[in-house]
C-alpha cells in the first residue's frame, strides 16, 4: 500500500494512522527493496477476504486503494537506465472471480483510468514512488533509525505531524509559514512535506531548504 492509500482509508474510517496501521496492515519485503512496505491485512476466514468487503460491496469504496481502482489492471513503474526518467506501464490481470470480463463494454486505458479516478492516486504517490524506485546507493545500507524514519513519514502521518511540531524540525528547515499552517490540518500537504523530507534525508536531494 502507498502513503495516499493509507491517508484516504484512515480518514474514511476516522482513525489515527497508528491505529489504522496496527489493525489493518502487515509489513512485507517486496522486490528486493530495503525499504519497509505494507500490505493490507486480510481476514483469516475462508478465502481470506478483504476486511472492508461487505455483502453490499466495498465499505470504503469512495476511498478504496489505488490497486483496487485499477483492477483488473496492474501498474508498474521504474526508472529508465539512461536518464532516470519515470517509466510507467500497465498490464491486464485475468482472474476467474472477476465478473467484469463478462461485460460487453470495451474500455481504453485512458477511459478506465479516468473513470476510476486513478490519476489522482498516481500523482499523489509519484514523489513516494520516486523514492522507492530510486537506484541511489544510499538506500542499500540504511540503519534501523533511517528505516523507522521511512516508515513514519510514509505511513504514520499522525506521528509525523507530531514529529515536525514537537522537535526542532521547523528550526532546521526553511518551510513557508503558509505551508506549515496547512500541514497542521491538511493530510495531503503533510504527506507531500514528508516526501520532501525523505528525499532530503535518504537520497541527499535538496528537496528542503536548510536554514542558514
Amino acid at each position: 500500500m502507498t502513503p495516499y492509500d493509507i491517508l484516504r482509508m484512515k480518514n474514511r474510517l476516522g482513525m489515527d494512522s497508528g491505529e489504522f496501521l496496527a489493525k489493518y496492515t502487515v509489513p512485507v519485503r517486496e522486490g528486493g527493496s530495503p525499504l519497509p512496505m505494507l500490505r493490507l491485512k486480510m481476514e483469516e476466514s475462508g478465502r481470506r477476504p478483504c476486511p472492508f468487503v461487505r455483502e453490499e460491496g466495498c465499505g470504503i469504496y469512495p476511498d478504496r486503494p489505488g490497486a483496487c481502482r485499477l483492477y483488473p489492471l496492474g501498474r508498474g513503474a521504474s526508472k529508465a537506465e539512461s536518464k532516470g526518467a519515470d517509466r510507467e506501464f500497465y498490464f491486464l490481470v485475468r482472474e476467474d472471480h472477476c465478473k467484469g470480463f463478462e461485460q460487453s463494454r470495451q474500455w481504453t486505458l485512458k477511459e478506465w483510468l479516468e473513470d476510476q479516478g486513478a490519476h489522482t492516486y498516481n500523482e499523489m504517490n509519484r514523489p513516494w514512488m520516486e523514492i522507492v524506485t530510486s537506484r541511489s546507493p544510499r538506500l542499500k545500507n540504511l540503519n534501523p533509525q533511517s528505516l523507522g524514519m521511512f516508515h513514519m513519514a510514509s505511513y504514520d502521518l499522525d506521528r509525523f505531524r507530531k514529529f515536525i511540531f514537537t522537535t526542532r524540525f521547523l528550526e532546521r528547515f526553511h518551510i513557508p509559514e503558509e505551508e506549515v499552517e496547512q500541514a497542521r490540518r491538511d493530510d495531503v500537504v503533510l504527506m507531500l512535506m514528508a516526501m520532501k523530507w525523505l528525499s532530503f534525508a535518504l537520497l541527499g536531494e535538496m528537496s528542503l531548504k536548510l536554514r542558514g
